[in-house]
């Protein structure tokens, strides 16, 4: 690895989240509860320089410390996505921690760190660079997950989620390694090259790739490594929920498509039928098992399951394209796929993390009957929200599905955007059945256990965020559209 000064400033926003982080863990012991509010804002305004500075960068591509790390279009796209949830999650969290009595300051420490961790996956082009970010990823999520120490079910999730991610870092480092003996490096470029010499059939290169997708389908929790997500998402206290939901899974899939495009390219004709197989049956098994979900967090960690799921038809749709355009879609179609599941998901978990029921979480889904009549905005909020994850027009959730269909038809796939299709108009049902409930069922007699809203000004700037961005670019995505395909051009 060679190093010159100017490889910090390449680096510099997340040097500034890590820096944020150490001062947060550093303050949180000698602050007062009403103090550590302060906290927050130290770390929303960290966030929103490093925004500024991703967004200068755009438009360049420059490698760090010899080519470790990439700074390019790619990148940027996925840094500035991660620093804006990460900066939604903070806002959500300022309110539901107060709620929860969880006067615990190095939360907002841990969400910074898991971030530097994200910013580092989706920026590196070397795999143990990528193992590093994933590893301050998850050690930060299994932290956060059980940050409810009086309730056991909080601890068990932490527990689950620990003892699974590490099962699957272990598989992802010894598809590294396997992948390092077949082709002498852990750089991309270097790997993508040594590939192109070698006969497509090495078993030793077919392994590698076996292992490295099952360790990158544990964090994308796709089929059939998906088992931790529903209990962890109702375990966990629901902010941390809906920043893994979306933060997790977009770093997930950002490194994941770097390392399959760039370094096992000429491996697509393989890989390509390994998520073709991940995907149907992410399909069919998210949105079948989240048809008979009673609690809302579980119906949405199987609702996240299957939209891994349609995110992998981008996928698919890149390795089986035969022409360089149906790749470019295909893998464009994924970028804009998950950033507009970033807006309503976090949208979705923003308003469950608003319902209380006395002084707990109302979580179960009956919990939402007559919202509408109590709470209106809440509601028609929710609405939204449901109809964009069903994929109805005119929200941001319809043009996901129809970009990531027109890839698989524009691959020579048609029958696989039938089969999305199938299942999309299955999900529906859940998503249609909560809106049932708001909205044409009577509520109970009210009592102080009755489910109702607490509104706050943080969570009013992360639901008036989250509906903008369901709403706007499901009318006019073209900005996004654009910012995606310059996005993927820049990969290699």
């Amino acid at each position: 690895m060679t190093f010159s000064p100017g490889d910090l400033l390449l680096v510099l926003p997340e040097l500034l989240v890590v820096a944020a982080a150490c001062v947060v863990l550093a303050l949180d012991p000698v602050l007062t509860p009403p103090q550590r509010d302060g906290l927050a804002w130290l770390s929303l305004g960290t966030l929103a320089v490093c925004m500024g500075i991703i967004a200068s960068q755009m438009g360049q591509r420059a490698e760090a410390f010899g080519g470790l790390v990439v700074i390019d279009d790619y990148g940027c796209f996925w840094r500035l996505l991660l620093c804006f949830v990460a900066g939604l999650t903070v806002l959500l969290s300022y309110s539901y921690l107060k709620e929860e009595r969880l006067h615990i300051g190095e939360y907002y420490g841990f969400v910074l760190l898991s971030l530097s961790g994200m910013m580092v996956m989706v920026a590196a082009a070397d795999l143990l660079t990528i193992y590093l970010g994933t590893e301050l990823m998850s050690l930060s999520l299994y932290v956060m997950a059980g940050l409810k120490r009086a309730e056991s079910r909080s601890l068990e999730a932490s527990a689950k989620y620990f003892v699974l991610g590490a099962f699957s870092s272990g598989i992802l480092l010894y598809g590294i390694s396997l992948l390092y003996g077949a082709t002498g490096s852990t750089r991309l470029p270097a790997i993508a090259s040594a590939i192109a010499n070698q006969s497509p059939d090495n078993p030793l290169l077919l392994a590698a790739t076996i292992f490295i997708a099952a360790g990158f389908g544990f964090k994308l929790a796709v089929v059939p490594f998906h088992m931790w997500t529903p209990d962890v998402y109702q375990g966990a206290p629901t902010s941390v929920t809906a920043y893994m939901a979306v933060a997790s899974k977009a770093a997930s899939f950002g490194a994941f498509l770097r390392v399959f495009i760039e370094g096992l390219g000429g491996l697509k004709t393989d890989w390509s039928l390994i998520f073709l197989l991940l995907c149907i049956a992410t399909l069919v098994l998210g949105n079948v098992v989240a048809l008979v979900q009673t609690n809302i967090k579980r119906m949405l960690a199987y609702s996240s399951i299957a939209h891994a799921g349609y995110a992998l038809i981008g996928v698919v749709a890149a390795g089986r394209s035969t022409e360089s355009l149906g790749g470019v879609n295909g893998i464009a179609s994924v970028l804009l796929y998950i950033a507009f599941y970033a807006f309503m998901t976090f949208g979705a978990f923003a308003v469950v993390a608003m319902l209380r029921k006395g002084v707990v979480e109302g979580e179960e889904i009956e919990d939402f009957t007559g919202l509408a009549k109590r709470h209106p905005l809440g509601a028609f909020l929710m609405l939204i929200f449901m109809v964009s994850l069903a994929g109805i027009p005119p929200t941001a959730g319809f043009i996901g599905k129809f970009y990531v269909f027109m890839a698989a038809v524009e691959a020579g796939l048609p029958w696989l955007a039938v089969i999305a299709l199938i299942f999309a108009v299955v999900s529906a049902y859940y998503y249609l059945r909560l809106i049932m409930l708001m909205y044409m069922r009577e509520p109970g007699e009210l009592t102080p256990d009755s489910p109702r809203l607490v509104m706050s000004p943080s969570l009013s700037i992360v639901l008036a965020c989250a509906t903008a961005g369901v709403v706007i670019f499901g009318l006019y995505p073209r900005p996004l559209v654009s910012l995606a395909a310059q996005a993927v051009l820049a990969l290699k």
